[in-house]
């Protein structure tokens, strides 16, 4: 079976995570370059040890890199400003782009809530929201798909260690575009995302925290969906599971829920949903606290073979 070829543009840490997994894992993807702006960067020195052809001079060297035409699907590890530059110099070029920053610039995609839908549509970037949105929002959706949620609220705590200066510098998006996709794709009325930079040595994984109201509903029902979510991301990112069963309050008589919901809302929420998570990463080179990381390329990784799954079925 021909692989279909692909660049990763960025050489920190995701990136580099990234082309490891592609190395290893995959039957279906081939690395065809690996892109950074740093010669000295650790991601382009394992790169080319592991023989795959680099490039300190970003998206322009890319473009000029003896076969870029054949590249099919592009990763973009770089940040949310970045990104912006890189898919207007790459958009004359037919390339699918697999975005990891939330720069958001096309739909959002969580791969077992969504990405059937955008398969076979014409969006040539398809956008990755966040760690946080890849760790919670399917738990949102596993809610939604139940009863319906006026209000969701997710908190992402990671180490601080793995939060490079990417993610540092991409705060205030994190929260706005996972808030956003907690929405449109989670199915919440309204969302909100809060991101912790856990600082305890030793370092601690990923852990989660999904918050939903929801109004009177079959408990086993929303127990049952969420596990079965679960199975569902675990079955690309391991480390993901259940810290706990899944917790049922009710509101009781003067709490202030109505704040949270959108205006239209008539009927206030009786109960709320917490549903705590945990994300042990797969230390393909990143270590094994970075869970936030691993989920990150671990579904842009799936998005990319079932696009190049699909393009094959197209071209037979």
């Amino acid at each position: 079976m021909t692989k279909t070829k692909v660049a990763v543009i960025g050489s920190g840490n995701i990136g580099t995570d990234l082309m490891i997994k592609v190395l290893r894992l995959s039957d279906t993807l081939e690395m065809a370059a690996m892109v950074g702006i740093d010669p000295d960067s650790d991601g382009l020195a394992r790169a080319a040890r592991l023989k795959v052809p680099v490039t300190h001079e970003g998206v322009d060297g890319l473009i000029r890199m003896d076969g870029f035409d054949d590249i099919g699907i592009v990763f973009d590890a770089t940040s949310a400003k970045a990104h912006v530059e890189n898919a207007k110099k790459l958009a004359p070029y037919g390339k699918r782009l697999v975005d990891l920053t939330p720069a958001a610039l096309g739909p959002y995609v969580v791969p077992p809530v969504n990405l059937d839908e955008h398969l076979a549509g014409d969006a040539t970037n398809l956008n990755m929201v966040t760690c946080g949105g890849q760790a919670t929002i399917p738990i949102v959706h596993a809610v939604s798909r139940v009863t319906p949620v006026p209000y969701a609220e997710i908190v992402a705590s990671i180490a601080s260690r793995s939060a490079g200066p990417g993610t540092r510098a991409n705060i205030d998006e994190f929260t706005e575009t996972t808030a956003g996709a907690i929405e449109r794709v989670g199915g919440a009325r309204r969302g909100k995302a809060v991101i912790v930079l856990n600082p305890a040595e030793p370092p601690l994984i990923m852990r989660d925290t999904v918050y939903c109201l929801i109004g009177d509903a079959d408990q086993d029902a929303v127990r049952a969906s969420v596990r079965d979510m679960v199975t569902a991301v675990a079955e690309y990112v391991p480390g993901y599971r259940l810290k706990q069963e899944v917790q049922f309050t009710p509101v009781v008589a003067g709490d202030p829920v109505h704040t949270l919901l959108p205006d239209d809302v008539s009927e206030l929420p009786t109960t709320k949903v917490s549903v705590f998570l945990e994300v042990e990463g797969a230390a393909h080179y990143l270590p094994a606290y970075a869970g936030n990381l691993d989920i990150m390329t671990s579904a842009a990784l799936r998005v990319a073979e079932r696009i190049a799954d699909r393009t094959r079925e197209v071209t037979k």
